[in-house]
């Protein structure tokens, strides 16, 4: 039984097809990863990204058209809104189209429902090992450095950055993975969090759960842009002392940051159809 509701939109299976992933003839991939549920699931998604949230990408020749990479970028809002529209753009907007598989939080996997949806829409449960394994077979990995930490940002800190894990920096090393830096803006604004509650999210398995102005942590229309810088290339196996990983993070972190204040600004001046001269376009990191 379909997990989302009987919606198949024969532009967006197209596409679905022309994604560089090994399905059987059956649908399915060796992830779980479900051909009929993705294609519901961008159907579904496909007005809120156009007209809701009102999307504009920049920067998407910068992920790469094939090929294994990882897209690192910053959290905003109560809940992972970033994470469902970035996934979108390189679908909707990249040619070809890519599928960012992303890292879900652990708690996802213990609610039955949510638990099947993102295994079959290409969400794996965040374990190191996961990740390895898309990276080796050359997917699209989508993380967020911040983790929980960054959901968690109330709304006068959304346009800033909490402490990056370093993860992400080892895998991208020991599998040799581009690094493309992403810039998310909007979140903060389309979920503007003025409170975390942890005891009801620990009622609930979650690391928190979010209060709006309005209680109820719905996102309201909101207009939100997303950057993605030229990819990052770093030197290195994976077993780098921890000082050289923090420095090689801190790389990363900063050109989030740049991108953030400079996305911030053009949107401020009302200049988002003004060509946007990206922090590192000079070249990579190493």
């Amino acid at each position: 039984m379909p997990l989302l509701p009987s919606l198949r939109s024969p532009e967006i299976a197209e596409r679905v097809d022309r994604l560089e992933i090994p399905f059987s003839r059956h649908g399915l991939d060796a992830y779980g990863l479900d051909k009929a549920e993705l294609t519901r699931f961008f159907t579904i998604l496909r007005p809120l990204y156009r007209r809701y949230f009102s999307m504009r990408t920049y920067g998407l020749e910068h992920v790469p058209d094939r090929g294994r990479a990882m897209l690192i970028g910053n959290h905003s809002g109560g809940v992972a809104l970033d994470g469902a529209l970035i996934w979108g753009a390189t679908f909707y907007e990249k040619e070809p189209p890519r599928l960012a598989q992303g890292m879900a939080e652990k708690f996802l996997a213990a609610a039955p429902f949510s638990a099947q949806w993102t295994a079959k829409t290409g969400q794996l449960t965040g374990l190191p090992e996961h990740a390895r394994r898309l990276l080796n077979d050359d997917r699209l990995l989508m993380v967020f450095p911040e983790g929980a930490r960054g959901t968690a940002k109330l709304y006068p800190e959304r346009h800033s950055l909490v402490r990056f894990g370093t993860g992400f920096m080892r895998l991208a090393l020991s599998t040799g993975s581009p690094i493309v830096p992403v810039a998310f803006i909007g979140g903060g604004e389309a979920i503007p969090t003025i409170h975390n509650s942890r005891t009801l999210g620990r009622l609930l398995g979650a690391p928190y759960v979010p209060f709006t102005p309005w209680i109820v942590a719905l996102p309201r229309p909101t207009a939100c842009q997303i950057y993605y810088g030229p990819a990052m290339h770093f030197d290195g196996d994976g077993n780098e002392a921890d000082e050289v990983i923090l420095e090689y993070v801190d790389q990363v972190k900063t050109r989030i940051a740049a991108m953030i204040e400079l996305g911030v600004d053009r949107r401020n001046r009302g200049a988002l159809d003004e060509p946007f001269e990206f922090p590192g376009a000079e070249g990579g990191a190493s």
